[in-house]
């Protein structure tokens, strides 16, 4: 009786960890940016594959909020500094 081993996808589960952080730590400097792209090229190859199409898109999808989150915050701080506070 053989036991089959399931695979992993890397680029997969890659792309979920560093949608995750992207996520997560959006305040800090430029670590976004980086994060959230790598997440969205990571899942995009990651999709490719059979394995872990799921999580692949959820990186791609985490990637792509880290990115908005971090576009949104300095549309605020624009915002708000422009009333002169």
């Amino acid at each position: 009786m053989e036991i089959e081993k399931q695979q992993t996808n890397g680029m997969a589960v890659s792309s979920l960890v560093l949608g995750i952080l992207g996520v997560v730590l959006n305040l800090v400097p430029l670590l976004p940016y980086l994060l959230g792209i790598l997440a969205i090229i990571f899942g995009t190859m990651g999709k490719k594959t059979e394995h872990g199409k799921g999580m692949a898109f959820a990186g791609v999808i985490l990637g792509s909020i880290a990115l908005v989150m971090k576009v949104l915050f300095w549309l605020f701080v624009i915002a708000i500094g422009g009333l002169g506070y």
